[in-house]
């Protein structure tokens, strides 16, 4: 059941909107928050109901004259994304095209699109990630920060969690995952809730791409963009690392020592983060009083923040494991 443009949440933006963009947008709101055919990614619903998705809009796909936008759209995100809650993304939609284009075309264009984003970064890639894709532990990363990235075209018409009428990229920071690790309760919750709803949605099985980051025979970046069948094969990944891309601008921030501390920051939801100890406090996020290296921080949100979706009253209190 579709809703009317008045029942939909407010569609907020970063950039100019064309003249396209807010039915585009208010398309995918309305597959988005669908209750009689729930959507797989639980946690995209959850943005959409929450008003913390972000969306860019950019002009062409095919035509990287018009990509220039794009760069200052993911920048403008990237400084404000952890203020939004963990129920975040940043949703780029490219006017859809006159002409059908075929599933390879897309593929294509959508690592020329993260190749354009890379070649043109002053940030250093992050240190403990690495420039290899065949790697467990690689991620693409922008600004200095590692993100998951989605793909949806038009030529998936079989997939159709992978379908949008237009060409769309979306950016999740991985820092939304920190408590999700395959081997929490939640995050072990969270897989099976949302490989279940992909069942019904598709009406196929999950992609074999599919997998959990760092895991033996996980690749990250054939989950970017998925085939259209499960008897599909994804050809090598396009992406390049460009040479010097672990070297700073200049003016550009050191990496992270590894003797960092770090504090478990709480939102008024019951959402829980880590924090540089040595970087302010963001609004909407308080210090629980409890820090230290990261992996302990880590261990920490895992033991506190067991439930899917946590209540305040469901919340474990914060304390040593």
């Amino acid at each position: 059941m579709s809703r009317s443009p008045a029942a939909l949440p407010a569609v907020r933006t970063i950039g100019s909107t064309p003249s396209w963009g807010t039915a585009a947008a208010e398309g995918l709101l309305e597959t988005l928050l669908d209750q009689e055919r729930p959507f797989p990614c639980t946690f995209a619903v959850a943005a959409a109901k929450k008003q913390s998705l972000r969306f860019g809009f950019v002009d062409s796909p095919h035509d990287e004259s018009t990509w220039a936008p794009l760069a200052d759209i993911l920048r403008e995100y990237l400084d404000v994304y952890r203020q939004l809650g963990k129920d975040t993304s940043l949703v780029v939609l490219f006017r859809p095209d006159d002409e059908p284009r075929t599933l390879d075309e897309y593929f294509h264009r959508f690592w020329a699109v993260l190749q354009y984003l890379h070649d043109g970064d002053t940030e250093p890639w992050p240190e403990s990630t690495p420039l290899d894709p065949e790697d467990l532990w690689w991620e693409f990363s922008y600004g200095g920060t590692e993100i998951f990235v989605v793909c949806n075209t038009p030529a998936h018409t079989t997939r159709h969690s992978r379908h949008n009428p237009g060409f769309m990229i979306t950016f999740q920071p991985r820092w939304v995952f920190e408590g999700l690790e395959a081997d929490t309760p939640r995050g072990a919750k969270a897989r099976q809730v949302i490989r279940n709803r992909i069942r019904r949605f598709d009406g196929m099985e999950p992609a074999v791409e599919l997998g959990n980051h760092g895991e033996d025979g996980n690749r990250e970046w054939r989950q970017y963009f998925l085939p259209d069948s499960a008897e599909g094969s994804t050809p090598a990944c396009p992406f390049l690392a460009r040479a010097g891309a672990r070297t700073a601008a200049a003016g550009a921030a050191k990496a992270a020592s590894p003797d960092e501390t770090w504090s478990v920051l709480i939102n008024d939801e019951g959402q829980f983060s880590l924090w540089s100890a040595t970087v302010p406090v963001p609004d909407h996020w308080r210090e629980t009083g409890i820090s230290g290296d990261r992996s302990a921080c880590l261990a920490q949100v895992a033991h506190a923040w067991t439930d899917m979706r946590p209540a305040t009253s469901r919340r474990r209190s914060l304390e040593p494991v």
